[in-house]
């Protein structure tokens, strides 16, 4: 049984995300962060996962709070 790590998850669940409709939206990045989460922590490899997502993301692609969460876990996380 093959058992993946947090970050692997993470960016897995990621490439579902953007290729629905092509875009992050508050649930699907809620989902993604409730899988880092789920330690109650955010570790260097799931940052660094997380910081490849956003780097995918621009603000006018984006609802105006989703583009606010991101900056928030950013800020929030160190990301």
């Amino acid at each position: 049984m093959n058992i993946l790590k947090s970050h692997q998850e993470i960016a897995l669940a990621s490439i579902r995300c953007f290729t629905d409709d092509g875009e992050l939206d508050l649930g699907e990045l809620n989902f993604l962060l409730g899988i880092a989460l789920r330690d109650d922590k955010i570790d260097d490899d799931e940052k660094r996962v997380l910081q490849d997502i956003f780097r995918k993301v621009s603000k006018h692609e984006v609802k105006p709070v989703v583009w606010q969460r991101i900056k928030d876990v950013r800020k929030k996380y160190n990301i």
